[in-house]
C-alpha cells in the first residue's frame, strides 16, 4: 500500500480539520524535540564506556596496584 502525494494531503487535511492547527503545530513541535532527546540519548550512550570495558579496566588497576 504507497500512498502517493495526494492522498497524504488528503490525510493531512483530515489532521488539521479534527484537532486544528495549533494542535497539530505543538505535536510537531513536541515530535522534533522527542526525536533530538533519543538522537542525544544514543550519542551519549555511544561516549560512555560499556561495562565490560569498565569492569575489565577496573580488574587490571587491581592486579597492578597489588604487584
Amino acid at each position: 500500500m504507497n500512498l502517493g502525494p495526494t492522498e497524504l494531503l488528503i490525510v493531512l487535511a483530515i489532521v488539521v480539520i479534527l484537532f486544528g492547527v495549533g494542535r497539530v503545530a505543538r505535536i510537531g513541535g513536541e515530535l522534533g524535540q522527542a526525536v533530538g532527546n533519543f538522537r542525544e540519548g544514543i550519542r551519549s550512550a555511544e561516549d560512555t564506556p560499556k561495562n565490560d570495558e569498565v569492569a575489565e579496566e577496573n580488574a587490571s588497576a587491581r592486579l597492578k596496584a597489588s604487584e
